[in-house]
């Protein structure tokens, strides 16, 4: 049995990754083959559980892979909380809330919390689209995780440390960096790229 974690991203899926990774009775990852393409970009072992936010972009191939054999789950959060994080991400080169804006959206002076909010709303809307007919599903908010990964763990029956993936969800894990530290990692990446072409 598969597990597949959809979500816009920055909602928790790396907790959730982490939280999962305690049970003993399958393997759990976070976005593991994201740099993945072809028939290998959607290779998953067998009895393993993956949160990918990227997925919302391969829903159709999602579904002709794995279809209603596996369970899904839609990890929301506040969308305009959620906007208002990736519109702090928009500079960091790679960063998906700018290529949406810039490539998709080819709307570079747009406000880019706008641009932001549009690509939260798609995503959002591209996963509860691709979840109307499965028979596996279950929508789990953020802020209730407390109540729901309880239910969660149960329902995909899973085995292991309980209280340990409990424990997860006490730990900030791939908190948004500060705007301080954002400009940082902007600067260190730029002096990278930089380096690199004088080698």
């Amino acid at each position: 049995m598969n597990v597949f974690v959809l979500c816009t991203g920055r909602s928790g899926s790396n907790t959730f990754a982490r939280a999962c990774a305690h049970a003993s009775n399958f393997t759990a990852g976070h976005e593991t083959r994201s740099q993945m393409v072809g028939e290998e970009r959607l290779n998953y072992p067998d009895n393993h559980s993956e949160a990918d936010n990227y997925l919302a972009w391969f829903l159709g191939r999602l579904d002709a892979r794995y279809g209603d054999e596996a369970y899904y789950v839609h990890l929301t959060r506040d969308p305009e909380a959620v906007a208002k994080t990736w519109s702090r991400w928009w500079s960091w080169q790679g960063s998906q809330s700018s290529a949406y804006r810039n490539a998709l959206l080819k709307m570079t002076d747009a406000p880019m919390l706008d641009c932001c909010r549009d690509y939260v709303d798609t995503k959002t809307q591209n996963i509860e689209h691709f979840l109307k007919d499965k028979k596996h599903q279950m929508t789990i908010r953020l802020e209730e995780i407390e109540e729901a990964f309880p239910r969660f763990w149960e329902w995909v029956g899973a085995e292991g440390d309980f209280e340990a993936a409990m424990g997860e969800w006490r730990i900030r894990h791939n908190a948004t960096p500060s705007p301080l530290r954002m400009k940082l990692r902007i600067l260190q990446n730029t002096a990278g790229k930089i380096l690199r072409c004088y080698r």
